[in-house]
């Protein structure tokens, strides 16, 4: 053991190199290896000198602690060793330089030197000793001994992951060279996967390093070996031969890190190597970098992007044709993509942000994959794939671009191969996608940056078709491959994909919602990462590339950008579609849309820069002759620079971008225009452009001979030379010119850029040439054999690249983020119905327990995210879906699969329930079947034993016995919806079955009972859950639900067959159980309910009807228990259905039912009890007017308790109920049944305002308004807006009279006054509170309309006043008052006026009207009772009233008789066109006797004369009482009369006098009336009292006048001259009837004869009799004229003396009377 220790000497390199260098020693050969074993013997004689020194001194030493001298002297053994191939000398070796490498005591920088090219400096020396040691490992491999394979590939390693070594360059490419050789030549199976593990930890430690840019990274990841052997090499697995590579890779990478102590502080950013190289770590000489750019990155980068780009290389090593099965070079391109997948799945920030690294990616990455793809082995398709998806992952936001080419050829185009794919590729193709859709930011950043960007594929799209196809696998009746178990495992592993996808979509759409919600609820803290918003990668934990290092090409964008950008690519891709078809309505289409512009330079713009254009059909529009498209062509090649072109390059350029058409013409127009266009960019090449035309149709045929198969007999260059002959301008084109040409188009044809062998006329070509991928995917689908790329697809692969470069620039290569959830809506439009499709089928055909439970969560995610994005239609598609596959709708069908459905149904409302707005009706529906099955099951009777309405028995509509066994039994499924539910019907029909006559089979009835125990599953919790969920729905989803459970209920109740209850119930329930909601929400629920309640409630099913109303008493009840504060309107708007139903259900029990719900509900919360006043009297109210006694009754019963007991409540919070009750009392007093609940319901009224009056519900105001105040009121435009307005408890007074008013018109007598009575005394009562305004607004429309009976409008007397409203005509003529009412009511009237006089004395002139109204009434009692008011009125207030006021008396007396003049004159001119028949018959002799041909017509006249006779009664007596009222005021009040209100009464008595005379002087009239009365034995009208009595009035009244002691009234009225023209004109109406008409006219023609005066007949007689008292009175008041006014006057009525001296009278008073004047007036003024 001592020995050992010495052995080297005291340094540490000593203690390493001894033992080894002893060994070798031992080993060696003595004289094979003679310079060997002395070399070794001084190295170890040298190290027993050495000691370490400090490490300044020996900085550019390659061995720790020892110089460079010494150092080379010491290592130069172990080089011989390595050299002499001997494998016992070898291992030794190889084993000391494993130890010098892990425990870092070898350093420095190893660069791959020329063995020619010595170096002076000590760097040079150290690169030699290091770059020697590298190369002689290397080269040991060559022994073809296993153990030593396995010992270099353990020293390679530990070298490479000594972090004291920095591998340069070729020296590193040297190492990998090495282990690939291992890998593919190896002894043995383990040290080719020992090889391969060796290799992919190399490129882990390399490129670790390159990501931190330092030698000293910890913790780097050790490779697993079976991950490695997933894909390639298992068959070299020997065993244990992955452990052992495993504990080989842990040996060495635990070794390494003895390495990290040893490593210099100035030396961790890899650059200060010792001192070999400058600050910036740039190379000194630029030597072993093969062609690596300069690029100012540090040595450790420049070395990563070295090794990358040859690994790249060899990936892209082909085959040659020679030996194409060349597997050697297969595995090594297959090791180089391992590889590759390593380094991209370690990968970090440094390929996204270094831009030198990205491009590598772009350059060489990506190359290999494309150049790659056009291999058919299944572990490169792997791979590449592999590579792909973590390009996808991690690094897409710098690949944009290469990631739309490459999904497509890689993914899209295997996924979409239905027919015939490849199983393990499509496997491959499959699982990748599930991988890719778990990741939620992949699944919408594809969708973001490709389906949204006009110039990419649709790539989200088309994975969702193609999964879509691949779930419903081949078409029926098409070829295919598949076998069927490889079918039915695409459909599922497609329909899981769909899963993931729409799964993802949801997890992403909360996550954006949480952070919505986590931002709204933070502080301010400045600025926050938007575009931080992804989950990290499932893998290794890795996030998305462009997460936590935002880039330059990276952006954050909004949906509504993106869906511009996405709608603008729909229309874009639907026009060139359209074009694709036909051409011109393509163009048109797109210049509508504004997607090409109205110049043809636009058009030929797009025609050739546009892809997916179909090149036939630009051709085809190119060549029409159409103007437009004509100029569109000229444009066309007008765009084409031909400056400097060769005449064949020119028409090759020119022809890429379209397919000449077939026919002549338009290739003659195209031609042309070309030809012209060539000669105008090269002026020099041809004569004319004739010349460049006819070769131009040379070039094109020649082209088509030379290519075409079908032509048989080519054309030869002499041929060609010949055929153009004399075209320029009539001399030859040069023949070599010629010749030239010729060889050119037919070495290479003319053809266009993406022209390809395979027939365009299929829909995935056109597809895929719409999206620019058609030549991708023919080198992809290979047609050739050979696997190298040669000819065109090697044209193609640089064309794609150059592709690449010149995107790259473009702002359509920004890399879109994006964080708003709108752009889901655009996601889900295109990928729903595909869902929906590939779920449904595979729900519907497959009964594979996992394939059913991956669609229906698919449904669920598909529920979730179109709930929450609120996307109805296609929301309730998923869910309707869901509910069809339940299968309740036909029990007898059920599988385990529909129960799972049910699951589903019930797990979707309690997640997604805020959002499922009118879809609950689905699920609800659901639940309800469930609930009817299990009932059935259960073998209860159903709700209909309960609700129907027949007479059969129950025992006949229900089975007898319970349970299966009453099922299982034949002939006991009698009851016909049990027969129903059991045949099952469509999911749409409410009552499942009901019109299927069929009966039901045993096998029906089998399936029916099995299938209600797999229901079992369904618990009565899980049924529940849902509505006690309801707690924690939001405001809007409560709504929701509460309006579906309604839907629901009512079909249910409403089924014909099968009446249920199920959802009544439990509407009951959730309205229990969200009772405590806020109000808001609970009003919008109530509304809902509400309205429910109320259509149920009157449902023709009384049964039905009973029962929901006893549901809403307990609702009611319930709510009651609530207190609710003052102002609040809910408890009525809560019993506004009790309300509804009362007024419109037609059902007497109902109507009970409700009245004694809100009896028991009041009476027993009438504490509670606010708002809920308002519609418990709409209730009564409602019962009140109700025709069946007993309700109406039973709610009187209920409101006089209410009334007696419990007033102070009604008004207690809302004082407007007061008016409610009010109106329900009323109601009761029109009640028919029984006066007593009239009377008593008065009563109350009085009642009620007795509280009214005592300040229960107002603070009274007593506002005695004065008169100048009270000109205000009267400026109000009317007097209920005015007392409304300034009186707060006229709102409450009002209703209350109003009501009691309309009474007064009852047709029940005693109600009639009873109600006057009680109105008149709480006006006289109460009306002290009552203001001057509320007193107008009083008698106007309470008051004044009793005595408005409806009369004709055309009585109304006009008044000018303001304040006093036009009033109809009394009602008391013609009314259904009887004299006693009416008597009543006038004395109550005025006794009301004159109790309130100083209040209320502007409204007098209407008191006045109503009593001149009573007066001309033709009824005698009324019109008594208007005098005697008339009188008492003014009795009471004659001296309190101003001369204004009885003017107003007297102005409506007079207008009472100007007003009955028009009518009455229009009812005289009736008679002017009826003749009486002129004989003395009596009407009763008329009847008796035979009449003539006119019977009819004169019967018609004696019945309008009969009228005319009575109507001219009834006048002239009205007309004598109004002058007999103004007789007895005047009389009482002359004192007070003005020489106005005279002037007023002596135009009434004027006017009347005037009138009575115009009637006695229709003489005519009068004899046609007399004959009337004669032949109906009437008395005559009595026109000459009326006159006599009229006359005699005036006069009186004037005489009166003169008596008074007013001599200045009397002299400036004339009242003397006015008594005197009255006397002539009485005089002069004497005379006119004592004068004999004939004996006038007989004077008159014989003057100078004298004639017989002929004696007055009997009827003048009588008439001059009637007249005498008079004329009399009118002598008399002459006679009594002073002597002077007499004197003054005689003059006038003198030659009247004279007549009547010689007149015949038929009495002496007049011949006295005369004689007295005569005597005693006349005489004396004679005799002086």
């Amino acid at each position: 053991m001592s020995a050992s220790q010495t052995l080297g000497g005291p340094s540490r390199c000593g203690r390493v190199l001894g033992p080894s260098l002893d060994k070798i020693i031992k080993n060696a050969a003595w004289r094979k290896h003679s310079h060997l074993v002395s070399s070794c013997k001084s190295a170890l004689d040298k190290l027993d000198t050495i000691s370490d020194s400090p490490i300044s001194s020996n900085l550019h030493s390659p061995l720790y602690g020892l110089s460079l001298p010494e150092a080379e002297f010491v290592l130069q053994p172990l080089l011989l060793a390595l050299d002499s191939s001997y494998a016992k000398v070898v291992e030794p070796a190889l084993d000391c330089l494993f130890k010098l490498f892990s425990f870092g005591l070898l350093r420095g920088e190893i660069v791959m030197t020329e063995p020619d090219n010595s170096q002076n400096s000590n760097s040079g020396n150290s690169n030699n000793v290091g770059f020697k040691l590298i190369d002689s490992i290397c080269k040991v491999c060559g022994m073809g001994e296993e153990s030593v394979e396995s010992a270099v590939l353990r020293v390679l390693l530990s070298a490479v992951r000594s972090s004291c070594v920095l591998i340069r360059g070729d020296c590193l490419l040297l190492v990998v060279r090495t282990c690939y050789n291992v890998y593919l030549g190896g002894l043995s199976g383990t040290n080719q996967i020992c090889a391969k593990s060796v290799l992919a930890q190399i490129m882990v430690i390399v490129f670790s390093r390159v990501e931190e840019d330092s030698m000293d990274v910890r913790n780097i990841r050790t490779v697993s070996v079976s991950d490695l052997l997933e894909i390639a090499d298992k068959n070299l697995n020997e065993g244990s031969s992955i452990l052992f590579c495993q504990n080989f890779l842990n040996e060495v990478m635990v070794a390494g890190e003895g390495s990290q102590q040893n490593v210099p502080i100035e030396s961790r950013n890899g650059d200060a190597y010792v001192s070999y190289v400058d600050e910036k770590g740039e190379t000194g000489d630029g030597h072993g970098n093969d062609g690596v750019e300069s690029s100012g990155e540090s040595k450790i980068r420049d070395d990563g992007f070295l090794l990358f780009k040859n690994i790249c290389k060899l990936s892209m090593k082909f085959s040659s044709q020679e030996n194409p099965d060349d597997q050697i070079l297969l595995r090594g391109k297959i090791l180089s993509l391992e590889l590759l997948k390593v380094i991209m799945d370690n990968g970090g920030s440094i390929w996204r942000t270094n831009e030198r690294f990205l491009n590598a990616v772009r350059n060489y990455l990506c190359l290999s994959l494309l150049k790659n793809s056009t291999l058919s082995v299944m572990a490169v398709f792997q791979l590449q794939c592999s590579i792909f998806i973590c390009l996808l992952t991690k690094f897409r936001s710098g690949l944009k671009e290469n990631i739309g080419i490459f999904f497509p050829m890689l993914i899209l185009r295997v996924l979409e191969n239905v027919l015939q794919p490849s199983f393990l590729q499509k496997m491959t193709v499959l699982n990748l996608l599930e991988k890719i859709s778990q990741d939620s930011q992949i699944i919408i950043d594809l969708f973001v940056n490709y389906d949204c960007d006009v110039d990419s594929p649709n790539i989200f799209e088309r994975i969702v078709n193609g999964l879509l196809k691949t779930a419903l696998g081949p078409t029926p009746g098409s070829t295919t491959t598949l076998s069927s178990a490889q079918d039915i495992t695409f459909r599922h592993e497609s329909v899981k994909c769909l899963v993931s996808i729409i799964k993802s979509m949801g997890d992403w759409m909360d996550q954006q919602l949480r952070i919505g919600d986590t931002c709204l609820h933070k502080s301010s803290e400045g600025e926050t990462s938007t575009d931080n918003h992804s989950v990290p990668n499932g893998e290794d934990g890795a996030v998305p590339d462009y997460e936590l290092h935002a880039e330059v090409n990276s952006e954050l964008s909004d949906a509504a950008t993106l869906e511009q950008r996405r709608a603008y690519k729909i229309e874009l891709q639907k026009g060139i579609s359209l074009f694709n078809r036909k051409p011109s309505k393509g163009i048109e289409f797109l210049m509508n849309k504004k997607k090409v512009g109205d110049s043809p330079e636009e058009v030929a713009s797009f025609l050739k820069n546009t892809t997916g254009l179909n090149e036939t059909m630009i051709g085809d529009y190119l060549g029409e002759r159409e103007d437009f498209s004509l100029r569109v062509m000229h444009a066309y090649v007008d765009s084409f620079d031909f400056k400097g072109m060769d005449f064949g390059e020119a028409i090759r350029f020119f022809l890429r971008g379209f397919r000449l058409p077939g026919e002549a013409q338009k290739i003659d127009r195209i031609m042309e225009k070309f030809a012209e266009r060539f000669c105008k960019c090269n002026p020099s090449s041809f004569t004319s452009a004739d010349t460049a035309y006819v070769l131009a149709y040379s070039v094109i045929m020649l082209n088509t001979d030379a290519h075409n198969s079908m032509v048989k007999d080519k054309m030869t260059k002499a041929d060609f030379i010949r055929n153009n002959r004399g075209i320029d301008d009539g001399k030859d084109l040069p023949e070599e010119y010629l010749g030239s040409i010729y060889d050119k188009i037919v070495k290479n044809e003319i053809k266009m850029n993406a022209d390809s062998s395979a027939p365009p006329s299929k829909q995935a070509n056109s597809l895929n040439k719409l999206l620019g991928l058609d030549g991708i995917l023919n080198l992809v689908t290979g047609k050739q054999t050979e696997e190298k790329p040669l000819g065109a697809n090697g044209l193609l692969i640089r064309h794609i690249q150059e592709q690449f470069k010149a995107k790259s620039g473009k702002s359509e290569s920004v890399y879109h983020a994006i964080t708003d959830i709108g752009i889901l809506r655009f996601m889900v439009e295109v990928c729903w119905g595909p869902v929906l499709a590939a779920f449904s089928v595979t729900l519907d055909q497959s009964d594979d327990r996992l394939a059913t439970s991956q669609c229906l969560q698919g449904f669920r995610h598909a529920v979730h995210v179109t709930a929450v994005m609120g996307m109805q239609t296609q929301r309730d598609a998923f869910v309707t879906s869901v509910a069809k596959f339940t299968y309740l709708h036909c029990a007898a069908d059920m599988k385990q699969k529909n129960v799972d459905a049910v699951k589903a149904m019930i797990s979707i409302a309690i997640e997604d329930g805020n959002h499922l707005q009118e879809a609950w009706e689905h699920i609800l529906t659901c639940l309800s079947r469930i609930e009817h099955l299990q009932l059935l099951g259960e073998g209860a009777p159903t709700d209909a034993a309960f609700f129907t309405i027949s007479n059969v028995d129950m025992d006949d509509r229900t089975p007898k016995s319970t349970g299966f066994s009453s099922l299982k039994r034949k002939g006991t499924l009698q009851n016909p919806s049990m027969m129903a539910v059991v045949r099952g019907g469509s999911y749409d029909s409410t009552s499942v079955g009901a019109n299927t006559p069929s009966l039901v089979t045993p096998d029906q009835i089998n399936n029916f009972i099995s299938n209600l125990n797999l229901l079992d599953q369904i618990g009565t919790f899980e049924l529940n859950h849902v509505f006690a969920h309801s707690q924690r729905l939001n405001s809007e989803a409560i709504v929701a639900f509460v309006k579906a459970l309604c839907k629901v209920s009512i079909s249910e109740l409403q089924s014909p067959s099968d009446p249920r209850v199920f959802s009544l119930t439990k509407l009951v329930e959730i309205a229990h159980y969200n009772m405590n909601r806020i109000r808001l929400v609970w009003s919008r629920m109530w509304n809902v309910l509400s309205d429910f309640f109320v259509s149920v409630g009157l449902s023709e099913n009384l049964s039905v009807a009973i029962f929901v109303m006893d549901s809403l008493r307990q609702l009611a009840m319930k709510f009651l228990e609530r207190e609710e504060l003052a102002n609040y309107n809910f408890q009525n708007a809560f019993l506004r259905p009790f309300v509804i139903i009362m007024q419109k259900s037609s059902s007497t029990e109902i109507k009970e039912l409700i009245v004694r719900c809100i009896s028991q509900m009041v009476l027993s919360r009438v504490n509670n009890v606010k708002s809920g006043w308002k519609s418990v009297f709409m209730v009564f109210t409602t019962a009140a007017a109700d025709e069946r006694k007993n309700i109406v009754l039973l709610a009187f019963e209920t409101v006089e308790k209410i009334v007696r007991e419990y007033f102070p409540y009604i008004t207690e919070t809302e004082t407007t109920t007061f008016t409610d009750c009010v109106r329900c009392l009323l109601t009761f007093t029109n009640s028919k049944f029984n006066s007593d609940v009239s009377l008593n319901a008065i009563a109350f009224l009085r009642f009620c305002a007795v509280k009214l009056a005592e300040g229960g519900l107002v603070c009274y105001e007593k506002n005695i308004v004065d008169d100048s105040s009270s000109q205000g009121a009267n400026d109000e435009a009317s007097d209920l807006q005015s007392f409304s307005e300034k009186d707060d408890h006229a709102s409450f007074w009002f209703p209350l009279l109003t009501g009691i008013s309309k009474l007064t018109s009852d047709t029940r007598s005693t109600i009639r006054k009873s109600s006057l009575e009680v109105l008149f005394n709480i006006l006289k009562d109460h009306g002290h509170l009552f203001s001057r305004p509320f007193w107008n607004g009083v008698f106007n429309s309470i008051i004044f309309p009793i005595f408005n009976g409806g009369s004709d409008k055309r009585d109304m007397p006009i008044k000018d006043d303001q304040d006093s409203p036009t009033l109809p005509s009394p009602r008391l003529e013609g009314s259904a008052w009887d004299s006693e009412t009416s008597a009543v009511a006038i004395h109550c009237l005025v006794d009301l006026f004159i109790s309130f006089f100083d209040v209320v004395r502007s409204q007098l002139p209407n008191i006045v009207s109503i009593l001149a109204g009573v007066i001309r009434s033709t009824i005698q009692g009324p019109a008594s009772t208007g005098v005697a008011a008339l009188m008492q009125l003014s009795d009471k207030l004659g001296g309190r009233l101003s001369e204004e006021e009885w003017r107003e008396i007297f102005v409506a007396l007079k207008d009472a008789v100007a007003s009955t003049l028009p009518s009455f004159m229009k009812v005289l001119k009736t008679m002017d066109d009826i003749e009486i028949p002129d004989n003395s018959h009596t009407y009763a002799d008329m009847e008796s006797s035979d009449h003539g041909f006119n019977d009819e017509m004169e019967d018609d006249n004696l019945q309008t004369a009969a009228y005319v006779v009575s109507r001219m009664k009834s006048h002239i007596a009205v007309q004598l009482l109004i002058i007999q009222v103004a007789t007895d005021l005047y009389k009482k009040h002359l004192q007070f009369l003005s020489a106005v209100n005279i002037s007023v009464l002596l135009e009434l008595y004027s006017s009347v006098a005037s009138h009575a005379h115009q009637l006695n002087s229709e003489t005519v009239l009068q004899k046609k009336l007399q004959k009337v009365c004669t032949i109906l034995e009437l008395s005559d009208p009595p026109l000459v009292h009326f006159e006599n009595e009229s006359y005699q009035n005036h006069l009186d009244f004037l005489h009166a006048l003169l008596m008074v002691d007013n001599a200045s009234n009397v002299v400036e009225m004339n009242i003397e001259s006015r008594l005197v023209e009255v006397c002539e004109e009485i005089l002069q109406i004497y005379l006119n009837c004592t004068k004999s008409r004939s004996g006038q006219k007989k004077a008159s023609k014989h003057p100078g004869v004298v004639h017989w005066t002929l004696p007055l007949g009997v009827a003048k007689k009588e008439e001059l009799a009637a007249r005498t008292s008079l004329v009399v009175s009118a002598l008399q008041l002459l006679s009594g004229l002073e002597k002077e006014s007499f004197r003054k006057h005689v003059s006038n009525f003198f030659p009247l003396l004279i007549d009547l001296l010689q007149s015949e009278h038929s009495s002496r008073q007049v011949q006295l009377v005369l004689g007295n004047m005569f005597q005693s007036c006349i005489g004396p003024i004679i005799m002086n």
